[in-house]
């Protein structure tokens, strides 16, 4: 007698064939050789600094191995809200602080804290394509509008999108373009999502990383008291750290407790030595990343050259960030562009990825040593002349 066997599918879940369906993203970021130069991957080739290193090493002889609260360490979360105290905040406590993952833990737990199935999104774009996933995670939905050239949001459309939504997600400075927001730019958009009693969630990453004297204005100074408002970071761009996986997010106490909720559930408790190192980065003083930002300008002005002797091809000039996000003419889509540069040896992001309003884009990082990056636009260059 022989017995029937049952083969059981495994199938995804609702939440996983939202995420599919609203992904943008790609899957592999492979080259076609071992020779490719990526110039797709928004991370510094610096190093991150030693004394950060030395801190991480001596918390880890010093047997600082076990948990750390979930809710993250007290010290890093006191240094963080110090940090931004000593830029003029004071009122930021260890109360508004929440440590994460990185960044994009960070913004996952903000999204699904704050979006209700079927809630609206307003994503303006060109913008970060992980939003547009997470959202889809929670099960909201995403409006789209498109920001005009250069990645200057529209305000008055940003206003009309605004009705019945539930959140509002700005990248400042602005990945894929470079964009950064005016302070009274700042200050509108905050008006706007107070006006709709909508939240809106400012992802800083790059605040750091801005060019030609720009002034950044942060939205961290209008989270206190302010339950409309919040700003998320990471360590990662500032010190190099893309690999230590440490983020924060800055909220209001009700906002943050929902958010700590649930970014412990889903992650437990963070690294107890990284945490320490990164309680050591606050303390560094400000001259590495001058070095960093001085050395990034003047990568980006080297392919922002290449890009304008190219017949055909239009690029804004990032004021932030270490993207720049062109426009070329040659009747492909993004897709196709990208793979017709792979098969050329480069590697860069297709500008569809990052919204509606990106199609016939691309993006590529400048964040590489500036040998690296003159080959990666020669290739460019000569695979853009052949089309």
């Amino acid at each position: 007698m022989t017995s029937a066997r049952r083969t059981l599918k495994v199938t995804g879940s609702d939440l996983v064939e939202r995420v599919r369906a609203a992904s943008a993203r790609p899957s592999d970021l492979g080259g076609e050789s071992l020779n490719s130069i990526s110039l797709a991957l928004g991370e510094s080739t610096d190093s991150t600094p030693p004394e950060i290193v030395r801190a991480a090493v001596a918390s880890l002889a010093a047997g600082r191995t076990r948990y750390e609260l979930v809710t993250g360490s007290p010290r890093l979360r006191a240094r963080i809200a110090e940090a931004f105290n000593a830029e003029g905040i004071e009122s930021l406590n260890s109360d508004n602080v929440v440590v994460t993952h990185g960044a994009s833990a960070g913004l996952a737990a903000a999204i699904l804290a704050l979006v209700n199935p079927g809630d609206v999104a307003v994503l303006p774009e060109p913008t970060y394509s992980l939003y547009a996933d997470q959202v889809a995670m929670a099960g909201g939905r995403v409006r789209w509008v498109p920001n005009d050239v250069g990645g200057r949001p529209r305000l008055n459309q940003l206003g009309a999108a605004m009705s019945g939504a539930r959140l509002l997600v700005m990248c400042n400075p602005s990945n894929p373009t470079g964009y950064v927001l005016a302070a009274e730019e700042l200050t509108a958009i905050v008006a706007l999502a107070a006006e709709h009693d909508a939240n809106v969630i400012f992802d800083e990453a790059y605040r750091d990383v801005v060019f030609d004297g720009v002034s950044f204005a942060s939205s961290a100074p209008l989270v206190p008291g302010n339950p409309h408002v919040l700003c998320c970071g990471t360590f990662s761009k500032s010190f190099a750290m893309t690999g230590w996986r440490l983020g924060w997010v800055l909220a209001d106490k009700e906002n943050a407790d929902a958010i700590n909720l649930v970014h412990r559930t889903i992650n437990g408790p963070l690294s107890t030595f990284v945490q320490d190192a990164a309680s050591s980065a606050l303390s560094l003083p400000h001259g590495h990343l001058q070095r960093a930002v001085s050395e990034l300008q003047v990568r980006r002005d080297l392919v922002c050259a290449y890009l304008g002797a190219m017949s055909g091809v239009e690029a804004a000039i990032p004021q932030g960030a270490f993207y720049v996000f062109p426009r070329i003419d040659r009747g492909l889509t993004s897709a196709e562009l990208t793979s017709r540069l792979a098969k050329s040896g480069v590697l860069v992001r297709a500008g569809s990825e990052y919204g509606p309003s990106g199609e016939g884009h691309i993006r590529i990082s400048f964040a590489l040593n500036t040998s690296q990056l003159r080959e990666g636009m020669e290739r460019i260059s000569e695979c853009i002349l052949q089309i």
